[in-house]
């Protein structure tokens, strides 16, 4: 299984990352879960790969999205984060992560894939990297419903984060500022590869009843691409 699919575009301005695009379990990778489990919100962003390449086509960028799911390993954590390989997630059990060899599967997944990201963005340095999410509309398990269609994640960078909540809401959009959750908190990808660089960069979180079929994900995509547009025009 290679780190992550690349999709090339001949603008560079724009860098496009998916952490959360594949629900991929190698063969050799027993989990211990109800297979059914693999296309619900805890293995996988539902719909955020296909806004992730709608959004690409559109802006003929490049994209790097992720190619195993985040129940295997949470590429979008750091390697010393609790949740980096998940014992539980929103209430379910992973049985087959209790007694994982941890440097073996950061070695095998985590570290090529954030070596790969170094390398692109080193070479491409773009002017703006957006991190493509989706969230459910309420967690399974102790949730409360999410009114936001979508939102916007950042630290302590806010060149992108502030112009792109101005952005959406002054279209009408209902849009969280640091909401479902704070960026503060889980940024991990980002922070290193676009905080840490120096590149402005936000996270977007569609909620994943918008984008769950072909037509929402299309709808995203040019929403997304008037964003990055008017995003490179004022950075």
């Amino acid at each position: 299984m290679s780190a992550a699919e690349i999709i090339e575009g001949a603008t560079q301005d724009v860098l496009l990352l998916c952490d959360h695009a594949s629900n991929a379990v190698p063969a050799d990778i027993d989990l211990g879960i109800a297979p059914e489990l693999l296309d619900n919100h805890i293995a996988i962003d539902i719909g955020a790969a296909a806004v992730t390449r709608a959004l690409a086509a559109r802006l003929d960028c490049p994209a790097i999205l992720a190619t195993v799911s985040r129940l295997v390993i949470d590429l979008h954590r750091e390697p010393d984060h609790i949740g980096l390989i998940p014992h539980r997630s929103d209430g379910h059990l992973i049985p087959g992560n209790e007694s994982v060899d941890k440097p073996a599967r950061i070695a095998r997944f985590h570290a090529p894939y954030h070596r790969l990201l170094r390398t692109r963005i080193r070479a491409q340095r773009p002017r703006l990297i957006l991190s493509i999410h989706s969230f459910t509309p309420c967690l399974e398990h102790g949730g409360t419903d999410r009114p936001w269609q979508v939102g916007v994640l950042y630290n302590r960078d806010t060149r992108a984060a502030h112009p792109a909540v101005k952005f959406l809401q002054d279209r009408g959009y209902v849009t969280g500022d640091n909401e479902p959750y704070s960026g503060r908190l889980l940024n991990a990808t980002l922070n290193r590869h676009a905080e840490g660089q120096g590149i402005p960069s936000v996270a977007i979180e569609i909620r994943n009843d918008l984008i769950r079929d072909d037509a929402g994900a299309e709808a995203w995509a040019g929403v997304l691409a008037d964003l990055a547009r008017h995003l490179t025009n004022i950075l």
